[in-house]
């Protein structure tokens, strides 16, 4: 089906790999080479709308949910693992399945390290890679962030009694700087995605996943794309510390230092876009 997005067309498909169906965003189809970008933790495809419109007058985007969030299909932790390998696997195989060849790949947060694990395994289907607050080595726990780990209490907490509100406040004081406006429909869309038993289940299975990054840095000397780390200077989940140790650890890396929290995408989109354009574009 088709999808009138801001100022150019979208098309939804459902592609299935691996007996997973994976719900897929596509803009800018034949405007050039086919750029996938990877979303993060406890969200969705739409954490790039405020980007999509703009790189699509360049690329042929793809813009998935990976399986278990959005509006991907949310098999049981028995029949899918939930970690960086599975998801990237899921990743190589959606690229196979649409057809499009070899990709420029970005992803965020845990979405940029699914996008170095993809790049690790499969470096015939990765062009250039930009990763953007990119999940990678071990970082400080809020206390928010520790609470669904404890025994017992966790699970149940989070499977059951995670609400609206506290969602909210994941996203007001974690993920975007104090005082930035927000959009609260984008985050409730997030919210109602997740609230399901599923969506938690698989959510909850992730999170245990992907704890543990020790394997993920072990890939970094794997890595042969050439790349763009892309780090918010105010990031309050992963210290912008990292980013110099994370470009220095890849063979092929470049560095941008943005005025942002978290999510540089959603926060100064029109920068984001610049800063990509330009290295995709082999500006610099």
């Amino acid at each position: 089906m088709m999808q009138r997005g801001r100022s150019v067309r979208r098309e939804v498909r459902d592609v299935t790999v691996g007996e997973v169906r994976i719900r897929a965003v596509g803009a800018g189809i034949g405007n050039g080479p086919a750029l996938l970008l990877i979303h993060g933790f406890i969200v969705s495809h739409a954490e790039w709308d405020d980007v999509i419109d703009l790189l699509a007058a360049h690329f042929h985007v793809i813009a998935p949910d990976l399986p278990g969030f959005g509006d991907s299909a949310k098999p049981s932790p028995s029949r899918y693992e939930y970690g960086f390998s599975a998801f990237a696997e899921s990743m190589a195989d959606l690229i196979a399945g649409l057809g499009v060849g070899r990709v420029h790949v970005a992803g965020h947060s845990l979405g940029g390290a699914i996008a170095m694990t993809l790049a690790a395994h499969h470096p015939e289907l990765v062009d250039r890679l930009v990763l953007v607050d990119p999940l990678s080595f071990p970082f400080p726990r809020s206390f928010r962030a520790r609470l669904p780990l404890y025994p017992v209490l966790g699970p149940f907490w989070f499977k059951q009694l995670y609400s609206r509100a506290f969602f909210r406040s994941y996203f007001k004081e974690e993920v975007f700087p104090k005082g930035m406006p927000i959009n609260l429909d984008r985050i409730d869309t997030f919210y109602d995605k997740f609230n399901t038993p599923s969506a938690r289940e698989s959510a909850y299975a992730t999170m245990r996943a992907t704890l543990d990054t020790r394997t993920l840095v072990a890939l970094l000397g794997r890595v042969r794309a050439a790349t763009l780390v892309i780090w918010g200077r105010d990031d309050k989940m992963y210290p912008v510390a990292f980013a110099t140790k994370l470009a220095r650890q890849l063979g092929d890396a470049r560095l941008e230092i943005m005025a942002t929290g978290h999510s540089p995408a959603e926060e100064q989109p029109e920068v984001f876009v610049r800063h990509v354009l330009e290295f995709l574009e082999g500006r610099r």
